[in-house]
């Protein structure tokens, strides 16, 4: 069975499993685009401090359960294939994967606009945590998490 959406440790999951995991579904000759959404570790914050690493949390089940509805919400819109989300967890490097998100449908003009969508829920409605450890323009090294950041640490 493929899974079609969840938050997996960073290295029991990967994008040609997800590939693999589409290809091998019967519906999958229905599609003539697929769409892919890599998000990547970048090396600057907004505020230009350097990254150094970030790690990533979830409340497991409750995200597995969100991102699953995403996709399911998501298969209904027309001339959809499938739809899938996968967000990696632990520590991550500069440059390095940390979701995944697919769509697949019978023409392009239909994939874009969900695959979108799709982005924006996840980052929405996912309980699934960033702390980022950073180096500020000062040379202070500091680790926060998202969520903390315009708090006094």
């Amino acid at each position: 069975m493929t899974i079609s959406a969840g938050v997996h440790k960073k290295d029991d999951f990967s994008f040609s499993d997800m590939i693999n995991g589409l290809k091998n579904q019967t519906d999958f000759r229905k599609a003539g685009a697929v769409a892919l959404f890599i998000g990547v570790v970048r090396e600057e914050t907004s505020k230009n401090e350097k990254v150094q690493k970030l790690t990533l949390e979830a409340y497991e089940e409750r995200a597995d359960e969100t991102l699953t509805q995403i996709c399911l919400d998501l298969k209904k819109k027309t001339g959809i294939v499938d739809v899938q989300i996968h967000h990696l967890l632990g520590e991550f490097n500069v440059g390095e994967d940390l979701v995944y998100v697919l769509v697949a449908g019978s023409h392009r003009q239909d994939v874009f606009p969900v695959l979108e969508e799709a982005v924006e829920r996840y980052k929405k409605e996912a309980p699934i945590f960033k702390k980022e450890q950073i180096v500020s323009r000062e040379g202070k090294i500091a680790e926060y998490w998202e969520a903390e950041r315009g708090k006094t640490l």
